[in-house]
């Protein structure tokens, strides 16, 4: 049964770090790539990081380049968000991806 099971998120201040962690079972971790993703209500699911499947290559949107940076641990099937700098309009729901499938979201709101 595959699981991707995010954690990490929170309320944090303007300006503030926050690290997601995305911890993956029920399929050869190793061999996908990872994606997170952020949804605020009424909009469209937003790309936010891509990672390669040996790490060797990552992306990132021009809305977070520079602030956040995607990782990952293939030997504890675990991928990683650190987000730095965060702004209000990086509040949302924060998905990982691996294939077809996606994990529960965790909720990260950036307010004073």
């Amino acid at each position: 049964q595959v699981q991707l099971v995010e954690s990490g998120g929170g309320l944090v201040q303007p300006g503030g770090s926050l690290r997601l962690s995305c911890a993956a079972s029920g399929f050869t971790f190793r061999n996908y790539v990872m994606t997170w993703y952020r949804q605020v209500p009424g909009k469209e699911r937003e790309l936010v990081a891509y990672i390669s499947t040996t790490g060797s290559t990552t992306n990132y949107p021009d809305s977070v380049k520079g602030r956040f940076t995607i990782s990952r641990d293939n030997g504890k099937n675990t991928a990683y968000l650190q987000m730095n700098s965060l702004k209000p309009e990086d509040t949302a729901v924060y998905y990982c991806h691996a294939s077809s499938f996606w994990g529960q979201g965790t909720q990260v709101t950036v307010s004073s």
